[in-house]
């Protein structure tokens, strides 16, 4: 956008080039392990279980979010990003899983996990499709929603900004306009007042690295956009942390944040580091780690995810450092899972199943160690359109999409693996995890490359 009206134009800043950006971005990586192997404390404490049950309470459950979900989406930044095939989209949206006429019965397959979390996303652009119009018919929806997600004994997670706002809004200028910020935040104070009271659990923006990372690729941005972006999410997270706790006293509020490996430092530096203040809980989405014998998450910069090697042992790095920055928050992950290559089995033979399993026995071992653990999400309940592609697939429900009309909910092999999960409070007393821990984790370089790790179990078994 070159302007809008009553606001003059500006001069735009110069493109990096992108070789400069390659070469920055690696020169950063390499001063962001060295500064680690310099600075870091060790993250294992030398005593304490190997691993420690879940306490009673503890909250349980999966995500996704509306856009990715619902289907049959009014026009929005996202819509007009997959219609014209932005950088990125391989996949047109249609109607994705269809969330927005099968949620009953979603919400059913949530509830026999044993989940008490739900977490969705109100969508601005649902809501107020029109600038100052509010759509009755989307009203009626979220708030039966919100009322089935209580109804089957789940507690409602919504988050306010899962990367997309109405088209409106990208007509005046998104986030390079400042008068985005005061219509999100008329729109939060809206829905926020619709929905107190109820127990929610709030995300105002989820990702803000991310969200930034898809602006610029998709949109795009250019530096001083993406500048100006970083600055309009965090002066709108703090108002809208003041605004929450006004309308809903009591509500716990905060932002998740996606790790970052190496150059994590950037992810935080989006948001994270500058609202510490305004957070009620530490909210972590983690994916996938690096080690000096894994450095396959590149590929989450080419979306192939599924090429990724999981690295369940760095979570337990990611928990114990970001606990360790604030040690007064208890900690929630908000988003963990595993993509495969289009509902397809792993060349390596790790399932689904395995995956959730080493994770989960990770985290049990950060709480043995000190970290506060308030809950855990798995994304997703079902596959949905990952931001341009129906090809990975992270559902605990497989869907196929593009080519099954019908969009039948098939269970993996995780689902009664995270039923027994949940029931049994953790993973069993002397699990051994399928993944064996690497060698020099970038999650903690001092204790993983300099002889502080942790004692191993006796064994690490093959993926079957």
């Amino acid at each position: 956008m070159s302007g809008w009206p009553g606001r003059p134009r500006r001069p735009r800043p110069v493109r990096v080039p992108r070789l400069v950006r390659s070469l920055a971005v690696r020169l950063l990586s390499v001063a962001v392990l060295i500064a680690g192997l310099l600075a870091a404390p060790s993250a294992y404490a030398a005593s304490g279980p190997a691993t420690l049950q879940f306490p009673p309470g503890f909250l349980w459950g999966v995500s996704t979010s509306g856009f990715q979900s619902e289907g049959y989406f009014p026009d929005s930044n996202w819509t007009r990003y997959a219609d014209r095939r932005a950088n990125g989209v391989t996949d047109p949206y249609g109607n994705s899983v269809d969330f927005r006429h099968r949620y009953p019965s979603d919400l059913k397959l949530a509830k026999g996990l044993g989940v008490n979390v739900f977490r969705t996303s109100i969508e601005w652009a649902r809501v107020e499709p029109r600038k100052g119009y509010r759509d009755p018919k989307a009203l009626a929806y979220y708030d039966d929603l919100i009322r089935r997600i209580k109804a089957n004994g789940m507690r409602p997670m919504l988050t306010l900004d899962h990367w997309v706002y109405p088209g409106w809004v990208a007509d005046q200028g998104a986030w390079d306009n400042p008068r985005t910020q005061d219509d999100w935040l008329r729109n939060a104070r809206f829905v926020v007042d619709r929905y107190k009271d109820q127990g929610v659990i709030w995300i105002t923006f989820n990702e803000a690295s991310a969200y930034i990372y898809k602006e610029l690729t998709t949109r795009p941005m250019d530096l001083g956009q993406m500048l100006e972006m970083r600055d309009a999410l965090l002066k709108t997270h703090r108002a809208a942390y003041d605004m929450i706790h006004k309308v809903d006293p009591g509500a716990p509020v905060s932002s998740n944040v996606a790790y970052g490996t190496a150059i994590n430092g950037i992810f935080d530096a989006a948001l994270f580091n500058d609202a510490a203040d305004k957070l009620d809980f530490i909210g972590i989405d983690y994916y996938y780690g690096a080690n000096l014998q894994n450095f396959t998450a590149v590929y989450a910069i080419t979306g192939e995810f599924w090429k990724i090697d999981p690295e369940p042992e760095g979570l337990y790095y990611v928990l114990k450092n970001y606990q360790r920055r604030l040690p007064h928050l208890p900690v929630y992950v908000v988003e963990s899972g595993m993509p495969t290559d289009d509902g397809k089995p792993r060349k390596d033979g790790y399932t689904r199943s395995d995956h959730l399993r080493d994770h989960i026995y990770w985290i049990q071992r950060a709480m043995a160690d000190g970290v506060k653990m308030m809950g855990y999400n798995y994304w997703s309940l079902t596959d949905n359109y990952e931001w341009g592609s129906y090809r990975p697939r992270f559902g605990l429900y497989t869907v196929d999409a593009l080519t099954d009309p019908t969009l039948e909910r098939r269970p993996t092999d995780a689902v009664p693996t995270y039923r027994s999960i949940i029931a049994n409070r953790g993973v069993r007393s002397g699990y051994v995890p399928v993944r064996k821990p690497g060698w020099c984790s970038i999650e903690d370089p001092v204790a993983t490359c300099l002889g502080t790790t942790p004692t191993p179990p006796a064994a690490y078994r093959a993926p079957a």
